[in-house]
């Protein structure tokens, strides 16, 4: 790739990443692709490219109060892990990346097979769930099914905390974005990580 090249590529990058920023676009491919037509070329960078970039601006605009912010995040996940801590609950999402921008609320995924239960639990523990129904997608040919409860911490954090079935809890994710395994973290590792490095990024470098 010549320099010129490799220069435009990282145009359109940022041009996509302050697309998704700003909100004029959602979604990772239709910033790609506007941002290559303001510049009147046909390739695109890749998702990772343009998250390192859309990192890079939130970092820029949002300054000191972003890494006070994440670790608040990651606190109260650590709070609401907790109350799950029986279905073995993991912070994924931007929360665990250390990548949050306004507007980012806090992911939880977990394994099991009565999604109900969850719900149940949560509002036990005076959570008012705002949202709660399953979600089908089909990537790369296969269908997935998964249940999504929408709620909020007492600190007004946004939370989505995503159900899968048991039968799935062994199964590696490849994260769309990243191109890396979504890992996460649990409770153990949260709780290390808060006490050792508050503002660790989890990203591929």
């Amino acid at each position: 790739m010549n320099t010129n090249h490799a220069d435009l590529k990282c145009k359109i990058a940022r041009e996509a990443a302050t697309l998704l920023y700003f909100g004029a676009e959602k979604e990772y491919k239709q910033a790609k692709l506007k941002a290559a037509k303001t510049f009147g070329v046909h390739f695109l960078p890749t998702n990772l490219e343009v998250a390192l970039e859309l990192d890079r601006i939130a970092e820029e605009n949002e300054g000191p109060a972003r890494k006070e912010r994440l670790i608040q995040m990651r606190t109260e996940a650590l709070k609401t892990m907790k109350i799950l801590k029986a279905y073995g609950p993991f912070l994924i999402g931007s929360v665990w990346r250390g990548t949050i921008r306004q507007g980012s609320d806090i992911d939880i995924a977990l394994h099991h097979d009565s999604p109900g239960e969850i719900v149940n639990l949560l509002k036990a523990n005076g959570f008012e769930v705002s949202k709660a129904e399953w979600i089908t997608v089909t990537k790369r040919g296969k269908t997935e099914t998964s249940f999504h409860i929408y709620t909020e911490t007492s600190e007004k954090q946004r939370i989505e905390i995503v159900v899968r079935s048991i039968a799935e809890a062994s199964r590696k994710r490849k994260c769309e974005i990243f191109g890396d395994e979504i890992k996460g973290l649990n409770i153990q590792e949260l709780e290390k990580l808060l006490k050792e490095n508050p503002t660790q990024k989890f990203i591929p470098v």
